[in-house]
């Protein structure tokens, strides 16, 4: 009898990519106390911040191949934002 190996990322783990000024994807689903795990793919630095009135979260610089686990620990909608590039975005749903 053989077996099957399988690999899968769980549910809890969604790479966000910081790239051209952009998150990629733009728009992120999480149940509470999941995590999203932000990726400097640019060759220049981020940073990702969330301020509200249930949560704040801030990286710092994120240097380039750089990363950083932000948390959701209660249910809400919230913008991920980089304090470099004001015109970027992430929404971030979690229930």
């Amino acid at each position: 009898m053989t077996g099957l190996a399988t690999a899968s990322l769980s549910a809890s783990d969604h790479i966000i990519s910081q790239k051209g000024k952009r998150f990629g994807p733009g728009d992120v689903a999480l149940h509470v106390g999941e995590h999203i795990t932000v990726v400097n793919d640019d060759n220049f630095v981020h940073q990702a911040y969330v301020e509200s009135e249930t949560f704040a979260f801030d990286s710092g610089d994120i240097e380039p191949g750089g990363r950083a686990v932000i948390t959701f620990p209660t249910e809400g909608d919230f913008a991920v934002l980089c304090g470099i590039h004001p015109k970027m975005k992430l929404a971030v749903h979690v229930r």
